[in-house]
């Protein structure tokens, strides 16, 4: 069993101090934020006590059995909302309509579990209903911002030759944007409906909600022959759990607890290239 402690800033004093609990066969740093502790004895108290000292000092601690290599993946798919980005699209649209806490306030249940998505998304984007469709536009230029790490990240795995997949519960005007800019393979998300250049308070088609990012994950895997166990899934919300359950990592990024709970990665300080440092 080896850990991995990683934190952001002048992090390394504090992982040394908790790596030295671990009474490690050997400590390897990874970088001058990381570093690994190889052949540690497992056990669960051990696991909880480190768990709490890591999250305490602002590090993240990543248990990991063997050695993995980037390499024996071939797919990384991702959430956009608040895992590939930082804001929750949605929720900046209905500030332009000055119905954002409510928005968000449905945002936020539903990305905990508590509300059924598909329901919960047609309640948001029926409260858009009339605004302006540049409304879009001045989103994606005055609020969308990538995640901390996100373009080294794919810039690795992209290097590695690994396949990106974007697919969200949000829409396609950010991820049409978003595989252009960064050069994506295959994004997935819901259209909104627009007529006359104003939004109807309407999507397109079906929604993409917790099954259908599964069933993405799976038919962007079967098209590339290989299985889930070969793909990195990224999420934040409890829509992202079914697909994140079929992967062979998933990565909880700044996540709800019932989405950290279920992972087998947590980021919670780190940014998204903080899964690199989980391979050799």
């Amino acid at each position: 069993m080896n850990l991995v402690l990683q934190g952001v800033d002048d992090c390394m004093p504090r992982a040394e101090r908790i790596a030295a609990l671990t009474a490690p066969r050997h400590v390897t740093r990874i970088s001058d934020t990381a570093l690994r502790c190889d052949g540690i004895a497992f056990s669960p108290a051990l696991r909880q006590t480190i768990e709490v000292a890591a999250h305490a000092a602002e590090l993240d601690a990543t248990y990991m059995m063997g050695v993995h290599h980037l390499a024996d993946y071939k797919l990384v798919a991702m959430d956009m909302d608040s895992t590939l980005i930082t804001i929750e699209c949605i929720d900046e649209i209905a500030d332009m309509q000055g119905l954002k806490p409510q928005v968000a306030a449905i945002t936020e249940a539903a990305m905990r579990g508590e509300l059924d998505f598909s329901e919960s998304l047609r309640r948001r984007v029926a409260l858009l209903e009339g605004l302006d469709a540049s409304a879009l536009q001045r989103v994606y230029d005055e609020r969308l911002r990538l995640s901390p790490g996100a373009e080294r990240m794919l810039r690795a795995v992209q290097a590695a030759g690994l396949k990106t997949l974007l697919v969200s519960g949000g829409f396609t005007y950010f991820t049409d944007r978003l595989k252009e800019r960064l050069g994506l393979d295959y994004t997935r998300a819901n259209e909104l409906e627009i007529v006359d250049g104003k939004l109807t308070g309407k999507v397109i088609g079906d929604i993409v909600d917790a099954a259908a990012k599964q069933a993405t994950v799976e038919h962007v895997c079967a098209g590339l022959g290989i299985t889930p166990s070969e793909a990195i899934v990224m999420g934040d919300g409890a829509n992202d759990l079914k697909m994140m359950g079929i992967a062979g990592m998933s990565v909880a990024f700044r996540a709800k607890p019932v989405v950290r709970e279920q992972a087998t990665v947590a980021l919670n300080f780190v940014g998204l290239d903080g899964i690199l440092n989980l391979f050799a």
